[in-house]
C-alpha cells in the first residue's frame, strides 16, 4: 500500500497525455457525412480481376484476412470545408462525383496539393497514413468513398496535425 501515492502522478500523466491527444486533434469543419451502406464480409474477401486488352492483360487483385466491415460514404464540402487530419484502419477507394476535391499527405513535408476533379478517383491506403481533404474550390465537393476496415474498427480516426500545411 505505500506504493499507491505513486500511482498518483502515473495517473495524472495519462488524463494530460489523453487530454493533449484530444486538443491537438483537427476535427472536420464544413464537411457532412452520411453513411450510405455497412456490411460485413465473411473472410476473406478476394476479388480478383483479368481482362485481355490489346497490348497487354489488364489485373486487379483485393485479398484480405479476418473478417472485414465494408462501408459506402457519401462525404459533401462547403467551399472551405476540411475532413481535418485524420486515418484509416484499412484502405479506402475515394471517388469525386462533384467539385474538386485536394488530398494533403501527413507524411509530405512541402505539403504538395493533390488536386481531383469531378469524375477522377484516388485512393488512401489506411494504416499509419495520414490524410486531410480539403474543399479549396468555390462551389460545393462530394466524394463517396469505399472502404475496407477490419470487423468493428473505428471507421475515422482523428490524428494531431503533423505541422506541415500552414493554411
Amino acid at each position: 500500500m505505500k506504493y499507491k501515492w505513486a500511482l498518483v502522478p502515473l495517473a495524472a500523466l495519462v488524463a494530460v497525455g489523453l487530454y493533449v491527444g484530444n486538443v491537438l486533434a483537427t476535427p472536420a469543419g464544413g464537411q457532412s457525412t452520411t453513411t450510405l451502406g455497412k456490411a460485413l464480409a465473411v473472410p476473406p474477401v478476394a476479388l480478383f480481376g483479368h481482362a485481355k486488352q490489346p497490348g497487354g492483360g489488364w489485373r486487379a487483385r483485393v485479398h484480405t484476412h479476418g473478417f472485414s466491415d465494408l462501408y459506402v460514404i457519401d462525404n459533401t464540402f462547403t467551399p472551405g470545408g476540411t475532413t481535418g487530419w485524420h486515418s484509416h484502419a484499412g484502405p479506402s477507394l475515394i471517388f469525386v462525383v462533384a467539385g474538386q476535391i485536394t488530398n494533403y499527405l501527413g507524411d509530405d513535408p512541402n505539403c504538395t496539393p493533390h488536386v481531383y476533379s469531378a469524375g477522377q478517383s484516388f485512393t488512401d491506403a489506411g494504416g499509419s497514413d495520414v490524410h486531410m481533404l480539403r474543399n479549396n474550390g468555390t462551389v460545393n465537393a462530394e466524394t463517396i468513398a469505399v472502404q475496407f476496415l477490419p470487423k468493428d474498427a473505428v471507421r475515422r480516426i482523428d490524428e494531431p496535425d503533423p505541422l506541415n500545411c500552414h493554411f
